[in-house]
């Protein structure tokens, strides 16, 4: 019988009402129907494979539920898949507030452009990458919380998957990819990711070089995204106070200094063969 109630990354943030408001309906909607099927919880364990503890805290909004448990739930109470589909949502409820927002907007976009200063991109990263960068950070994350946000920035990779595929354009600076972040087999694989997804004809890496002299990307990183109807939304570290802008002065600022940092770095073609050599050395 599997009981996952301890484990980090599935418990409600009480700060975050939308997922206190979902996980509490989800809770509300199975109990109701385990009672209406006439299962009592020691029952209803019994028969979806869970504990009782972890029924009881799902039941009472206190947990959020894993998909396989709400299909096995589905199932077992005959909601004809109205349990299983509540899935996406709650799902969600593990990633942080400002994430889930930012994941809305990138799959609504239909070109992207991304300049990151201090590390690979998050969408760049693997696995391995995430966690050990989430490991140093100061002051320390508590298990649950690197477990919610490396589920939500692996999430956020759906964009690559999307069809059709939206443009992606990223410009990364030489010395985070030299960085040997999680150790040399860690870093050994983040390399190969990026030559895998630099393969696809709607991703665009590019490297600023370490011995660049006119670097217009000092004002910190830049998020670029365009949607169909052709608005867009930016931000910057460096302006605007980092807030997001959604006015067009504004983001012609933003693809100004953008378009100046992709100037300066190698092309998709340099970019790769420096990956490449890089790989062979470690």
């Amino acid at each position: 019988m599997s009981d996952d109630s301890d484990e980090p990354g599935w418990e409600v943030d009480p700060d975050d009402e939308w997922g206190m408001a979902v996980t509490a309906t989800v809770g509300r909607q199975l109990k109701l129907r385990r009672e209406a099927a006439g299962m009592r919880v020691t029952e209803f364990a019994a028969a979806i494979g869970y504990g009782e503890d972890l029924i009881r805290k799902i039941e009472n909004g206190s947990r959020i539920p894993r998909p396989e448990f709400l299909v096995k739930a589905d199932k077992v109470l005959n909601a004809g898949g109205l349990v299983t589909a509540m899935a996406e949502d709650v799902v969600k409820v593990r990633y942080p507030k400002r994430v889930r927002e930012l994941t809305k907007l990138e799959a609504k976009a239909v070109e992207m452009g991304l300049y990151s200063t201090n590390n690979i991109h998050g969408l760049l990263q693997t696995e391995e990458h995430m966690r050990a960068l989430f490991d140093v950070w100061l002051p320390a994350y508590s298990e649950e919380e690197t477990e919610r946000m490396v589920a939500a920035r692996l999430d956020r990779r759906a964009v690559f998957d999307r069809k059709p595929a939206p443009m992606l354009s990223f410009v990364l600076e030489e010395v985070t990819l030299r960085r040997p972040v999680g150790g040399r087999e860690v870093r050994r694989r983040q390399l190969e990711h990026l030559l895998e997804l630099g393969r696809s004809r709607q991703v665009s890496l590019q490297i600023v070089p370490m011995d660049t002299v006119d670097h217009f990307g000092t004002g910190g990183m830049i998020e670029v995204l365009k949607f169909p109807d052709g608005t867009g939304v930016g931000r910057s570290d460096g302006a605007f106070g980092a807030r997001p802008v959604t006015e067009p002065r504004q983001l012609r600022i933003l693809e100004l200094r953008y378009g100046m940092i992709r100037a300066h770095a190698l092309t998709p073609r340099e970019t790769r063969a420096v990956i490449e050599q890089m790989l062979g050395e470690t």
